[in-house]
């Protein structure tokens, strides 16, 4: 378990230090906090854990499933997660691209505000979840399969982090294309980071399964966190200016 729990922090320092020192390298360390906080706030977002959970439930129902069969699947997942928000930001960016920076502040304050109440209160954030349930358990073990699947669930998701990512694209959208989509593919790794310490960090699927689990189990206290970092970023973003 100290293995894993020293792997599990070596991923998180890489993918924290990676991101700062390219911003850095670019000239945006303005960019560092907002990046980490928003990202950050995007990937421990509850929503996310109850697909991957409901995810790891249908693949340990497979009958004999390896664990490279796993790793496969559990990748082809993520990457269309990947790609899929990826293209939903190039979009975001492009619509809000003549939207005053201020505006991020605003929409990250009222999501924040959005994602506490909603975490207090236990509500679910999760579009059509019984359809994602059925569509999850229905397919199978296959790399197509996780990877389609993986498509339909960013969609369902957008409920769940559409202000985080709205407030992102507009501070981005001012620093030039090509910059654009390196910011763009820094906040993203940062977004799937959780999917990928779940899979690659535990020894099998019973345990990938069990952490999940529980961190579903801590939803309410994960989105209160979550919207109290996005209210403070939306403040630091105003003032800021």
């Amino acid at each position: 378990m100290r293995s894993e729990i020293k792997a599990l922090m070596l991923i998180i320092l890489s993918s924290i230090g990676l991101t700062a020192g390219i911003l850095a390298i670019l000239g945006l360390k303005n960019l560092i906090y907002p990046l980490l906080a928003l990202a950050g706030a995007d990937s421990i977002n509850p929503c996310t854990f109850v697909i991957y959970t409901m995810l790891l439930i249908a693949l340990s129902l497979k009958e004999n499933i390896s664990k490279r069969r796993i790793y496969a699947v559990g990748l082809a997942f993520v990457a269309a997660v990947y790609i899929s928000y990826y293209l939903l930001g190039i979009g975001l960016v492009i619509l809000t691209k003549t939207i005053p920076v201020w505006v991020a502040g605003v929409v990250s304050i009222a999501f924040g505000a959005y994602t506490f109440v909603t975490g207090y209160m236990e509500k679910s954030r999760i579009a059509k979840k019984k359809e994602v349930r059925k569509s999850i358990f229905s397919r199978e073990a296959t790399l197509f399969g996780a990877f389609s699947l993986g498509i339909i669930i960013s969609f369902t998701l957008l409920p769940c982090s559409s202000g985080t990512y709205l407030a992102y694209a507009i501070l981005i959208s001012k620093v030039g294309r090509s910059l654009t989509l390196i910011l763009l593919a820094l906040y993203n790794i940062i977004f799937v980071l959780p999917l990928l310490i779940i899979l690659f960090t535990v020894g099998s699927i019973t345990e990938s399964k069990s952490i999940s689990q529980r961190i579903v189990q801590k939803s309410r206290e994960l989105s209160m966190i979550a919207g109290t970092l996005l209210i403070l970023l939306g403040i630091y973003v105003i003032l800021g200016m």
